[in-house]
C-alpha cells in the first residue's frame, strides 16, 4: 500500500499536534491534519489526539472537547476498528467521550508536573505498542496538570485482569494515577490512552530518548500488514 496516512486532530488549545505531525512522519507515515469542526475523517488509517489544553480545559479537561463534530464522526470510527491514540489531553478527551474508562483528575498535590519518566510496557498486543515487548523500560517525559488516573475498583480489576492496561509509571509515580496506570486501551486494543508524550521521545536530539518512535512505528507497521 502508499504510505499510511495518520490524522492529527487540533482542537482550539492543542499545542502538541505539530509534534505529533512530526513523529508521524518520521514513523514513515504521513501526517493529515484534521480539524476538530469538520465532519470528515478523510480516508485516514489511523487518528492520533494530541496534547494540549482543549478549549483551555474549562470545566474539565477534555470535557468540551468530546462534544467537537468531528468526534462523532471518530466515535464511530473507532467502534469500526479505526486505531486511535490519545496523548495527555487526548488521553483525557477519549475518557470523556466514553471511549476508554475512567477519569483524569487534577494530580496528586495539584502542581503541573513537567519531566522525564520512566514507564514499563504492559500491552505490547495493541494497534500502538507492538514493536515493543512485555516488560519494556522507557524514558517518556510527561507535562499534566490533570494526569491523575482514576476509576473504580472494579473497573481497575477488569483493566488488569483482561491486559488493558498498557503502561505503568516505574520508579515514581508522578501524579497519583490509580494502580501506577500510565496508559490504558479499549477491548478491541484499537484505541489507545496515554498521558506521557511520546512524540516528544522521538529523536536523540531533542528528547531524553527516541523511546516514543514505537508508539508510532508499530501503528504504521500495522497499516501496511493491513
Amino acid at each position: 500500500m502508499d504510505a499510511a496516512r495518520v490524522g492529527i486532530i487540533t482542537f482550539p488549545g492543542s499545542l502538541d499536534d505539530k509534534d505529533a505531525a512530526r513523529a508521524v512522519r518520521l514513523a514513515g507515515a504521513e501526517p493529515v491534519v484534521l480539524w476538530h469542526g469538520d465532519h470528515d475523517l478523510r480516508g485516514v488509517d489511523a487518528v492520533v489526539l494530541p496534547g494540549g489544553f482543549s478549549y483551555g480545559d474549562y470545566l474539565r479537561a477534555g470535557a468540551i472537547a468530546r462534544f467537537a463534530p468531528l468526534m462523532t464522526e471518530l466515535t464511530a470510527a473507532a467502534g469500526a476498528g479505526l486505531p486511535i491514540l490519545g496523548i495527555c489531553n487526548g488521553f483525557q478527551v477519549l475518557c470523556e467521550s466514553h471511549l476508554l474508562p475512567g477519569a483524569l483528575l487534577p494530580n496528586a498535590g495539584l502542581h503541573f508536573v513537567c519531566r522525564d519518566q520512566r514507564l514499563r510496557v504492559e500491552n505490547a498486543d495493541t494497534a500502538w505498542t507492538s514493536e515493543y515487548r512485555e516488560g519494556q523500560e522507557l524514558v517518556i517525559p510527561i507535562k499534566n496538570r490533570d494526569g491523575r488516573y482514576t476509576a473504580d475498583r472494579e473497573t481497575l480489576t477488569e483493566l488488569a485482569d483482561t491486559g488493558r492496561i498498557v503502561a505503568r509509571y516505574v520508579d515514581l509515580n508522578p501524579n497519583g494515577s490509580l494502580d501506577d496506570i500510565a496508559g490504558i486501551c479499549n477491548e478491541a486494543g484499537n484505541v489507545v490512552g496515554l498521558m506521557p508524550h511520546p512524540e516528544h521521545a522521538v529523536e536523540s536530539l531533542t528528547g531524553p530518548s527516541t523511546d516514543g518512535l514505537g508508539f508510532f512505528t508499530s501503528v504504521v507497521k500495522k497499516l501496511v500488514a493491513a
